[in-house]
C-alpha cells in the first residue's frame, strides 16, 4: 500500500511540475533530497550502531530478559490471555524495552514477532482487541532514551542532543495515555454495538 502512495505522490509532483512549468525546480529539489538523505544516513549509523550495540548487549547479558519480567505484570493488565503465554509476553515485553531504549529499528521485527504470536493467539479472522491495543502501545511508546531522534540532531550539529529528553517524557507518556484509552474506549463501542 505504502509503495502505491509514494509513486502515487512522485508522479503527481511530476505532472504539477510539468503543467506549471517548473521541472527544473523539481529536479532540484529531487538531486538535492536525495544527497541529504544519503548524508543524513551516514551521519547517524555510527550513534545506531552503539545502541544497537548495547540492546545486543543487554539481551547477551540477561539485563532484557530482566526488564522483561518488571514489566511482564504491569503488561499482564492490558494482555489478559497473552499473559499466559510466556514466548507472547516476552516479545511483547522486548518490543516495549526496545521502544524504551528508542530503538525503533531494533523494536520492529520485535514487534511483527509480537503481532505474530497475538494473532496464533487470538485466530487469523478479524483484528482482536489485544492485537490493537499492541499496535496502539508499540506506535505511541514511551521513550525513556530518544536515540534515533538525539542521533538526527547531533548530525544536525545540536551541541546537546539528548537535552530533548523531559519533552519527549511528557510527549511520550500523553500519547501512550491517549492511545490506550482511545483503545479501549473503541472497543468498548464495538462490543456494544456487537448483536
Amino acid at each position: 500500500m505504502m509503495n502505491y502512495l509514494w509513486v502515487s505522490l512522485m508522479v503527481l509532483a511530476c505532472i504539477t511540475a510539468c503543467v506549471t512549468g517548473r521541472t527544473a525546480e523539481v529536479s532540484a529539489a529531487v538531486t538535492g533530497g536525495a544527497n541529504q538523505a544519503v548524508t543524513l544516513c551516514l551521519s547517524i549509523v555510527g550513534l545506531m550502531g552503539l545502541w544497537s550495540g548495547v540492546m545486543e548487549l543487554m539481551q547477551q547479558s540477561g539485563l532484557c530478559e530482566k526488564i522483561t519480567s518488571v514489566l511482564r505484570r504491569p503488561l499482564s493488565l492490558l494482555f489478559h490471555r497473552a499473559s499466559r503465554d510466556r514466548e507472547t509476553m516476552e516479545c511483547i515485553a522486548a518490543n516495549v524495552t526496545a521502544n524504551l531504549l528508542g530503538l525503533s529499528n531494533a523494536a520492529t521485527p520485535i514487534g511483527l514477532r509480537a503481532a505474530d504470536r497475538l494473532y496464533d493467539l487470538y485466530g487469523r479472522r478479524g483484528t482482536p482487541d489485544e492485537v490493537l491495543t499492541f499496535v496502539v502501545l508499540n506506535t505511541t511508546s514511551i521513550q525513556l532514551i530518544p536515540t534515533t531522534v538525539a542521533a538526527v540532531r547531533a548530525s544536525l550539529g545540536a551541541q546537546q542532543p539528548f537535552d530533548i529528553m523531559p519533552a519527549v517524557w511528557g510527549a511520550s507518556v500523553c500519547s501512550v495515555a491517549a492511545g490506550l484509552a482511545a483503545a479501549r474506549l473503541f472497543a468498548r463501542l464495538r462490543k456494544e454495538r456487537e448483536p
